[in-house]
């Protein structure tokens, strides 16, 4: 291996690892306000939102909210599972099953 893809590996992970460690690092010796981690607990539920719900309603370059989006269906059919269980195993086993009952009896 050359000389260079360790030197390009190693850079990669400092410019990587820099901008996670150094928020961390300062914060990590101040008393953050009340406010502030309030806000930053809703940051998962925003990003998970932003990448599921774009490829669930999405198709062809157009929204598509209806029975004709297997994938519209079983989110519907899959977020009550989730709800009532808080399993995530179980809920991804489930959606599964159910995107594919859709995909080959339904919506061949």
């Amino acid at each position: 291996m050359k000389l260079s893809y360790v030197y390009l590996i190693v850079g990669m992970g400092i410019v990587t690892y820099l901008p996670r460690m150094m928020p961390a690092t300062v914060l990590s010796r101040k008393q953050l306000p009340e406010l502030l981690i309030r806000f930053l607990n809703y940051i998962p539920a925003a990003v998970l939102s932003a990448l599921f719900f774009p490829s669930v309603l999405v198709t062809g370059h157009e929204i598509n909210i209806g029975m004709s989006n297997p994938l519209f269906i079983t989110s519907l059919l899959t977020f009550p599972i989730a709800y009532k269980t808080k399993n995530m195993f179980l809920t991804v086993i489930i959606g599964m099953i159910i995107i594919i009952i859709l995909n080959n009896l339904i919506y061949q």
